[in-house]
């Protein structure tokens, strides 16, 4: 199973010249996060919880295979101590969870690339960000599309205990629940990373490098909220593709940017019933969101100004040059092109 990884997505662009304290205390910063808030191992008694125990090694197998290594650190430990005189050995196994820890905070080693250490480390800071978000979204759509609905017909049945209010009320405040405890975990990693002045952002599954503070702030930030949804799947991946492509100095991250605005504009109108199957292209779909008869979604100039945007510089991309020269946009052009795609589909988004 092949899993995306930050070290591999930004292999070719180099992130950390060098490593210094601050390098240090922001992964254990990163680890404490994971360990005291998103996969506590231990329970109140201290005992280890068989469920923690099941997520540490996948997430310690997935991360080691991607890297291409058995182990991310030693599994066992082998200590030497002196007692009266008599030499003795304590030799046993690390838990799973210590085993990870050892490969995040373990001491850099000057002979190491900075650069790739950081980027292995972060990568496991990645995965276990995206394997907790997954397995929330996985668990509440479980309890609200399941549990929560059949416990509320029971009870509407009379076949159930007489509690007050709806028990789906208080599985949905539930889901609610965790899902602010885990925002507030990935804004505290965020913010660890601004304060290290590491140029990464956590978002959907995925760290990523932000390359502008104000940016990430008005645009970035806002963009990736709005599409907190499953229906935006297709534009979230697009746009992480686009934004990996422009980093890793990759070709068209822009036409991936133009894809996930397309993408956003087909799916709002198929949601209102607009698309009526004869459209052939984006224009097309622009239409159904301008047509006065649909209410006017968008205004004409706003119509036009899209338009405008696939015509000019999404469509070069999208099609082959044939024997005329291939498109090329600056990096500052680049930048723009996408930061326009975030800003038009999170309005786009904010107005159904």
């Amino acid at each position: 199973m092949l899993t995306d990884i930050f070290a591999h997505r930004y292999a070719k662009r180099i992130l950390w010249d060098q490593f210094t304290d601050g390098e240090a205390r922001l992964l254990t910063q990163c680890f404490r996060i994971i360990a005291e808030q998103l996969m506590p191992y231990y329970d109140a008694e201290g005992q280890a919880r068989d469920t923690a125990k099941v997520k540490w090694n996948l997430l310690h197998d997935r991360l080691s295979m991607e890297l291409g290594v058995e182990n991310l650190s030693p599994r066992g430990y082998s200590i030497q101590s002196t007692i009266r005189g008599t030499s003795q050995t304590n030799a046993g196994f690390w838990p799973i969870h210590q085993v990870c820890k050892n490969f995040v905070c373990v001491k850099y080693d000057e002979a190491e690339s900075a650069d790739r250490f950081m980027k292995d480390r972060i990568s496991f800071v990645e995965l276990a960000f995206r394997f907790c978000e997954e397995e929330l979204a996985e668990q509440t759509k479980e309890r609200s599309g399941t549990l929560l609905t059949n416990f509320d017909e029971l009870i509407e049945l009379g076949r159930g205990i007489s509690i007050p209010g709806k028990p789906g009320e208080g599985l949905k405040a539930y889901n609610k629940s965790l899902k602010t405890k885990f925002s507030k975990s990935a804004e505290e990693l965020n913010e660890r990373f601004r304060n290290a002045g590491a140029p990464l952002n956590y978002h959907n599954g995925f760290i990523q490098v932000a390359a502008d503070e104000l940016v990430e702030h008005q645009i970035e930030l806002p963009f990736w909220k709005a599409l907190d949804h499953p229906k935006w799947k297709n534009v979230d991946n697009d746009m992480k593709e686009a934004l990996d492509r422009r980093d890793g100095n990759h070709k068209d991250p822009v036409f991936y940017a133009a894809r996930a605005l397309e993408s956003t504009i087909k799916i709002i109108s198929e949601q209102k019933d607009w698309t009526h199957g004869g459209e052939k292209g984006a224009h097309n779909f622009i239409d159904n969101l301008g047509s006065a008869k649909n209410g006017t979604f968008i205004q004409e100039w706003e119509s036009k100004a899209l338009k405008s945007f696939f015509t000019e510089i999404r469509n070069p991309f999208g099609h082959g040059a044939g024997s005329g020269k291939m498109p090329e946009l600056t990096l500052q052009q680049t930048n723009w092109a996408i930061e326009t795609c975030m800003s038009w589909i999170k309005s786009l988004v904010h107005r159904i």
